[in-house]
């Protein structure tokens, strides 16, 4: 049994690489800058150099190491062929690969979204659960689908990817995918922050969020949580659309539990009872006992998630 395993969670600004004993204990977290200039070609060097440095620093014999999981964002397929990473400035090509001649370690590549899934499956919001939809709620939402313990990738690597569920056929708005109405322009932050703009704008009610400069998801969460009456609305509308599209979710994947992440999550146990109480409302009668969880391993899930695709080869 090997003893040690890194997990690498790849972000447009930053990489978070963590170092863990194969019983799944955090040993070590820590960052790195992304270098996105030149197309991304000094990503993966990068990290390899950062994984050597820490090997050494530690005294670890590299024979002991399983190997590397990374996450990264945007479509991955089963081989670790990424399918383009608009933000990393890559196109395609197979990052496993590349990864392993770099490091000589065997290495798992993902959708940065599954691998969070993973790691609140391994240790976080959904342990001891096998069957599990994560979803995270940030800037976009994103999400994971395991089946059996088993990450569902999809043959072009875009398995769930459930912020682009259309789920307004009227919207006019260009979603970032270049489609119109998509779950993502409602439920994520930047989304629920835009219903609040487009209400404030086109109506006179009276709202607490009239006097806020620069209004975000949590001062919308924090205004309804004080009765504004405004924001409760928002909240309401928010966990309508979500728990709707997760009920429809359910229908093809019947889960154990959906686990919800992300910076909209940290809003807390609002989320989970709008969500849950319209998932309820909508949802298939076999499926309406599917649990709701918030994520637990915060930004580290991805690292986690890194780590468990290793060990769960």
């Amino acid at each position: 049994m090997k003893k040690y395993v890194f997990g690498v969670d790849i972000g447009g600004t930053t990489v978070k690489i963590g170092l863990f004993t194969s019983e799944g204990e955090l040993l070590e977290k820590w960052e790195i800058t992304t270098r996105v200039d030149g197309g991304g070609k000094h990503i993966l060097g990068d990290i390899a150099r950062s994984i050597d440095a820490k090997i050494e620093e530690k005294s670890i014999n590299r024979d002991d190491v399983a190997g590397i999981g990374m996450g990264v964002p945007g479509p991955v397929k089963s081989d670790g062929t990424v399918l383009k990473c608009v933000n990393l400035g890559w196109g395609i090509f197979n990052v496993a690969d590349e990864m392993k001649e770099r490091t000589g370690f065997e290495v798992k590549v993902g959708n940065d979204a599954n691998m969070a899934a993973f790691g609140e499956m391994w240790q976080g919001g959904g342990k001891g659960y096998k069957d599990l939809v994560m979803v995270t709620l940030g800037t976009g939402v994103g999400g994971g689908i395991i089946i059996d313990g088993k990450m569902l990738s999809g043959v072009n690597g875009a398995g769930g990817e459930i912020g682009h569920i259309q789920v307004n056929d009227h919207e006019t708005e260009v979603c970032g995918c270049g489609r119109c109405g998509c779950l993502e322009q409602y439920t994520s932050a930047t989304g629920i922050v835009r219903m609040a703009n487009i209400k404030l704008n086109n109506t006179d009610a009276p709202s607490s969020l009239r006097n806020v400069k620069y209004i975000s998801s949590k001062a919308i969460f924090d205004a309804a949580k004080d009765g504004d009456e405004l924001a409760s609305g928002l909240v309401e509308e928010h966990g309508r659309i979500l728990g709707k599209a997760l009920a429809q979710i359910a229908c093809v994947v019947d889960p154990d539990i959906f686990v919800i992440g992300g910076g909209v999550s940290k809003a807390g146990n609002i989320i989970i009872e709008k969500t849950s109480k319209h998932f309820q409302e909508n949802a298939f009668h076999a499926c309406k006992k599917t649990q709701f969880a918030l994520a637990t391993l915060g930004n580290d899930a991805g690292i986690y998630g890194g780590a468990y695709a290793i060990l769960n080869e």
